[in-house]
């Protein structure tokens, strides 16, 4: 007999009114965007980047937009395609489910792009920025689907395996709480660790490519594959296929970034006189 830890089966729906919903997985997202606010303000203030409330708004919104369009869009063509294509307006249904992290990355960097061009900032203190806050949003959002009781892990019979209630009977890994804590604590503090070390501008992001794509790449091996894909390529999931460029190419460019002369944090503009 295996032994397992129960799975709590939290309701994923915390608050009822009337015909509203309210869930924890968008709790979660809410809360990843709360947060980052204060984190991205006060990392900001380290680089001294002139950066107003306003400024840390305007670029909030635009992540947020970023990361929804991009997350939902990228689920869609990267997972599930046939089935958004027999039923299109499902689209929009985001209630439903179906977001992807790099969909929403590449929403992110579109984003940053954008604001960036119309702001006049420096792209790459931005990208660092963003990337040294990001992994709230990861962790958080991992929490939300441990909730949800979905992404679960592969069948095990190790001590700490759960049976999730979509999962049938067997025991198995709860990869969101692996993911949470690699993707979302450790690679926060990864990141904020060399965002104060003040290296050449545009680390922090190469970084973030490259320990995401380390930890989502390992951890996939015990993550169920969707279900409507399988594995591919072998042994290989599609979170895996389209995680493996992050790795490399991440790994290549942070090295090369490391090693540039680094960035002492700008000083406060002087008014000429």
């Amino acid at each position: 007999m295996i032994l397992t830890i129960p799975y709590p089966n939290i309701d994923p729906v915390f608050l009822r009114i009337g015909p509203v919903q309210l869930r924890w997985y968008g709790l979660m997202y809410m809360l990843s965007f709360i947060i980052g606010f204060f984190v991205l303000r006060r990392l900001a203030k380290y680089r001294k980047l002139h950066m107003s409330t306003d400024d840390l708004y305007d670029l909030l919104f635009y992540l947020i937009l970023g990361v929804m369009v991009g997350g939902r869009l990228g689920y869609v063509f990267f997972y599930d395609l046939g089935s958004y294509l027999h039923e299109p307006l499902s689209i929009f249904a985001i209630w439903q489910g179906g977001m992807s992290f790099h969909g929403g990355f590449l929403g992110m960097i579109l984003a940053a792009w954008y604001i960036t061009r119309k702001k006049g900032w420096n792209f790459l203190d931005i990208a660092d920025l963003v990337s040294a806050a990001a992994p709230i949003g990861l962790g958080l959002g991992r929490i939300g689907n441990f909730i949800n009781g979905e992404l679960y892990g592969r069948p095990t019979n190790v001590a700490w395996a759960m049976v999730f209630p979509e999962g049938g009977n067997m025991p198995r890994h709860p990869s969101q709480l692996y993911e949470a804590v690699l993707e979302g604590l450790v690679l926060f503090l990864l990141l904020r660790w060399l965002y104060r070390k003040n290296f050449y501008r545009g680390t922090v992001f190469w970084a973030l490519l490259a320990f995401y794509g380390l930890f989502r790449f390992l951890i996939e091996f015990v993550r169920e594959p969707d279900a409507q894909i399988g594995l591919e390529l072998g042994p290989f999931t599609r979170g895996q296929e389209l995680t493996f460029p992050m790795l490399v190419i991440g790994m290549t460019m942070m090295i090369i970034y490391i090693r540039r002369p680094r960035v002492e944090p700008a000083h406060p503009k002087r008014k000429s006189g």
